[in-house]
């Protein structure tokens, strides 16, 4: 029976990505597939900067970016009328605060490929595909595995078996509805050679039927149709049908239809994310509309926030309590962007009403503010974590404590630009504005079990982006390994009293 630090089910971008964090972290892993190649077909589009930033901390950052597409002239998200005239939305830039490009569009297959050959430089990495997981049993000291060819232990387990997830159902966790289930027609084009089409993400509000476009990878082109009342997956998955509701953008002959599928959007989290030694993650966890591009971003997520707590469990750094923490961060994070995509569709539905107010002469709905603000740029933002190993009592929708630390270029006189994050190190970085503070002993303990880097930003210059503000005010800050901040210096807290407390939090050996 061959046995591993961590097993994983499933070996889409989500578990692929599951495997390259833990086994960059040193621990020996096993990916079990089913299907034997890369999906063919697109699906998800769309990474966030904060992913890329995950993925430069085990060294793929520029690889990655390579992979995907760069913000093109004019990028932008936003919302329309029915002529597909511009209502609000914002521009796309090249650079945010996790020192990379905000969103970029990618081509799943494509992203695919890119993961499983990063896999095969990890001789602690066993992959094997064309196999079925027929069931698990856990103890209290493993998970067995039985798949359609052997049996495998590991210490952990993490199901990344999608939205049908057979190890959720068969673990009996079941789902919190968030109130969202409407039919959308999804259709993928290929741009033929000379043919142009904007690359924007357009909702466009129209009365007779919401639809969302949106400017994937060149020379790739995604549009969503939602179904409407009396309206069935045959009807609309005709060819025909579909070269008329593409045409307002192109002719037959610009494009090649490369999938056409009607798919129920649901809005959903697990009601638990852990049973014993088994986690789920990504869509097994949570189901959310695409409207925010959140669905991959989310479970890359939880693949990282497991990924360096198993690793200091399975080093003996920390206890096995610190895994409590992964469903107390991960779960509300997800279920606020679940929300958010679920009032976006809201606010579409509401533009599409007023529009539809204004024709009849009729007084149009009232659009409260808060609807409003779930527009793209329009003041909702993404939330931080606000329970589990950070300093809870800081947190705040205008705070740093909870969310990401900005990532800008620096540079020192005598070293080239380079992202700060390389200055950090991996692991948990102590970060002074100034001087390095002087650390007592108990201190210094905590950050060499850590692995931990001190950092001082003293001697450096701002190339581009910003310093994170919490340095407006505090003078020094503790960064996770996964980026967020876990606390910082205030009149009444010390870094002594924020390394005792990130120890207690982790449960520190």
């Amino acid at each position: 029976m061959a046995r591993f630090d961590v097993a994983i089910v499933g070996m889409g971008p989500v578990g692929a990505g599951a495997a390259l964090f833990l086994a960059h972290e040193g621990l020996s892993v096993a990916v079990i597939e089913k299907t034997t190649q890369v999906y063919e077909l697109p699906r998800a589009v769309a990474l966030d900067g904060e992913i890329v930033r995950e993925f430069q901390r085990i060294g793929l950052g520029d690889e990655l970016a390579d992979v995907l597409q760069r913000v093109r002239p004019g990028e932008r998200a936003g919302f329309a009328n029915s002529r597909r005239e511009w209502l609000f939305g914002q521009q796309l830039v090249p650079f945010g605060r996790n020192g990379w490009q905000p969103i970029s569009m990618f081509d799943q297959p494509e992203l695919e490929g890119f993961l499983r050959r990063a896999l095969g430089r990890y001789p602690n990495c066993s992959v094997f595909l064309g196999e079925e997981v027929l069931g698990t049993r856990q103890s209290a000291r493993a998970v067995e595995l039985t798949t359609s060819r052997q049996v495998i232990e590991a210490d952990w387990l993490i199901a990344c078996d999608g939205a049908a997830s057979p190890t959720r159902r068969s673990l009996g966790i079941g789902w919190k509805d968030l109130g969202y289930d409407h039919e959308w027609l999804v259709v993928d084009i290929t741009l033929n050679p000379g043919v142009e089409l904007q690359p924007e993400t357009l909702q466009v509000c129209d009365p007779s039927r919401i639809t969302t476009y949106v400017g994937t990878k060149d020379p790739f082109r995604r549009w969503e149709f939602k179904l409407n009342p009396g309206e069935s997956a045959e009807d609309l998955l005709r060819d025909e049908v579909i070269e008329e509701l593409i045409a307002p953008w192109l002719r037959p002959q610009d494009y090649v239809l490369r999938r056409k599928a009607v798919y129920k959007f649901h809005a959903a989290t697990a009601d638990r994310w852990r049973d014993g030694r088994i986690f789920i993650a990504g869509d097994a966890a949570h189901q959310t509309p695409p409207f925010l591009g959140q669905g991959l971003n989310a479970g890359m997520r939880d693949v990282v926030n497991l990924a360096w707590k198993l690793a200091l469990v399975q080093r003996g750094v920390c206890g096995a309590e610190l895994l409590d923490s992964y469903q107390a961060e991960r779960m509300p994070h997800a279920q606020d962007l679940v929300e958010w995509a679920v009032s976006l569709g809201q606010l579409m539905e509401h533009l599409a009403a007023t529009e539809a107010a204004e024709r009849n002469g009729t007084a149009p709905p009232e659009l409260p503010p808060q609807r409003r603000a779930s527009g793209y740029g329009q003041g909702r933002e993404a939330p931080p974590l606000r329970a589990g190993v950070l300093m809870v009592d800081q947190v705040s929708n205008e705070g740093s404590t909870g969310y990401l630390f900005c990532q800008p270029v620096v540079a020192s006189d005598s070293g080239s630009a380079l992202r700060l994050d390389e200055l950090l190190g991996p692991g948990f970085a102590l970060v002074a504005r100034d001087e390095l503070p002087v650390l007592s002993d108990a201190s210094r303990s905590i950050m060499d079990r850590l692995g931990g880097r001190q950092c001082t930003l003293a001697d450096l210059r701002i190339e581009q982006g910003r310093l994170d503000p919490l340095f407006d005010d505090a003078t020094v800050a503790i960064v996770r390994p996964d980026r967020y901040v876990f606390g910082h210096s205030t009149p009444d807290t010390t870094v002594e009293d924020l390394l005792k407390s990130l120890a207690d939090k982790l449960t520190l050996n």
